[in-house]
């Protein structure tokens, strides 16, 4: 798919709708190692901090990228067209450790322009990030009580912020 570079400070989305509707693809890993991984989110966010275009994901200690995205300093993000909805479903619900479930969705692993994490030539956006911070969450920073209901008492979200270094759309990102 022909893609086109956007400059990160010009991204325009429906950041809401494409985190909690679309859904985006985490990869994380090296692709040029042969250890990589991707898993369907749906919570993050966008922004600037410290003076840079940032992406910021969430990755619980029981999943199989969370180990790749502590050994590697790169993650992408990439979304896609309504028709890979399914294959997404399948990133979601499968672990990498247990068979190579990106074939099985029927995506193809490319390198990042910038980033060793994998990206997609299908996807119709693709995010590279360069990891700049991380930090665990702490339930005792809940301030409304309902968000426990999320963890059932354990695995809280590792949070990592990214520098978007390179970012690319097609003509079908809807934005």
């Amino acid at each position: 798919m022909e893609r086109t570079i956007i400059d990160p400070l010009d991204f325009t989305t429906r950041i809401a709708h494409l985190w909690d509707k679309d859904w985006l693809l985490l990869g994380s890993g090296d692709v040029d190692a042969g250890r990589y991984n991707a898993m369907t989110v749906a919570w993050g966010s966008f922004g600037v901090m410290w003076g840079r275009p940032f992406a910021q994901v969430v990755v619980r200690p029981s999943r199989h990228t969370f180990g790749l995205m502590n050994a590697y300093d790169s993650f992408t993000l990439s979304a896609f067209s309504p028709q890979w909805k399914k294959a997404l479903g399948l990133l979601g619900s499968k672990s990498g450790r247990d068979g190579d479930k990106i074939a099985e969705s029927g995506l193809r692993v490319v390198r990042g322009v910038v980033a060793a994490a994998p990206t997609f030539p299908e996807a119709i956006l693709s995010i590279e990030c360069r990891k700049l911070y991380w930090q665990d969450m702490d339930p005792g920073h809940f301030l409304d009580p309902a968000i426990e209901g999320s963890y059932n008492g354990s695995d809280y979200h590792r949070i990592y912020f990214g520098e978007i270094m390179h970012l690319e759309g097609s003509a079908d990102f809807r934005g």
